[in-house]
């Protein structure tokens, strides 16, 4: 299976749509009977009187957020080989992605994360358009701009803030136009947002909007001891991506070295963001998917032995397939 993905080839879409349906075939035997999507964060308050969920079956509602995982793995491919970062044209970010988006039952139905992970890939694009720019005060205010939006939609996103400033670090010398252009871009879409509420006589739900700043970390999390089991088979994937990057970290292209830095911070501040929620669902845990996929990708494009990486991937279907058939995970 890897091998086949391996290579750049067309028919791997049609390989890769399958796959995204064997690896949630599970989840249909333990399907809830209500599974309406609320629309989420800031996005409800402005719904102004209009319905605020959409009723979908829960058949419906697994098929559109397979859907969206799909289309979501397409263009995280295609983003990684625009800029070449394997080296060669790969379809292997795709597989890791559709398979790390079916590990957990809450990663496979509509959530807000689902949504808000389309801002994510956009956002790695454009971090890796700037290393061959000369003038990126524009790309900057376009991602203060995305965070921004994404608060919107999923307020533990403005943990992405930070990232803005990070990625100048790693990717440019310093200036000053660039780190204000990114706070002028994610002040923007407040401005608009506070002006809303003003000019709808609802100032205080503006103000209310910050108040998750102001949480203590979270005390529930909705997780029990098989979550952490299933996940065995990604933390050994993960520590041998890790090892692959040691290993080559030095030889690699300067691009590729700063990538990789940039999604690990990306990824342990979207792991970090669950502080802002009261209570912590399994779902916000797929924030990291688009940093991890591409770390699994990267060890299975440079192992070197087929019966291991082969192996190691077909373990991980297994758990995966076996724990929501069984377990309903």
């Amino acid at each position: 299976m890897i091998n086949q993905f391996r290579t750049l080839n067309p028919i791997n879409i049609f390989f890769l749509v399958i796959m995204s349906i064997l690896l949630r075939s599970g989840i249909f035997l333990h399907l809830p009977e209500n599974l309406n999507f609320d629309f989420p964060g800031v996005l409800k308050s402005l719904s102004n009187g209009m319905p605020n969920d959409l009723f979908l079956s829960p058949v419906s509602n697994v098929i559109i957020a397979g859907l969206l995982v799909v289309i979501q793995a397409l263009i995280l491919n295609k983003v990684i080989n625009s800029h070449n970062i394997f080296g060669k044209p790969t379809f292997l970010p795709a597989l890791m992605y559709i398979t790390v988006a079916s590990i957990f039952i809450p990663f496979m139905v509509l959530n807000p994360v689902i949504i808000s992970n389309f801002l994510v890939i956009w956002m790695i694009n454009k971090f890796l358009s700037i290393y061959h720019r000369h003038e990126i005060g524009s790309v900057m205010y376009d991602l203060g701009m995305i965070v921004g939006v994404g608060t919107l939609i999923y307020f533990p996103f403005i943990s992405m803030m930070p990232l803005l400033w990070i990625s100048l670090v790693i990717f440019r010398p310093f200036n000053w136009r660039e780190w204000i252009a990114t706070l002028i871009g994610f002040i923007t879409i407040y401005f608009c947002l506070g002006v809303f509420y003003f000019m709808n006589d609802s100032l205080g739900q503006f103000f209310q909007i910050w108040l998750p700043l102001a949480n203590q970390f979270p005390k529930e999390f909705n997780v029990n001891g098989y979550h952490y089991t299933v996940l065995v088979p990604v933390i050994i994937i993960m520590v041998l991506s890790a090892l692959s990057l040691s290993e080559n970290f030095f030889r690699s292209a300067i691009l590729v070295r700063k990538t990789i830095q940039l999604l690990f911070f990306m990824f342990i501040l979207a792991m970090g963001s669950c502080y802002l929620l009261s209570k912590v669902e399994l779902y916000h845990f797929s924030f990291g998917l688009a940093p991890a996929s591409i770390f699994m990708a990267y060890y299975f494009y440079n192992a070197k032995k087929r019966w291991l990486y082969e192996s190691l991937y077909a373990l991980l279907l297994v758990f995966i397939i076996y724990f929501q058939i069984f377990l309903g995970l």
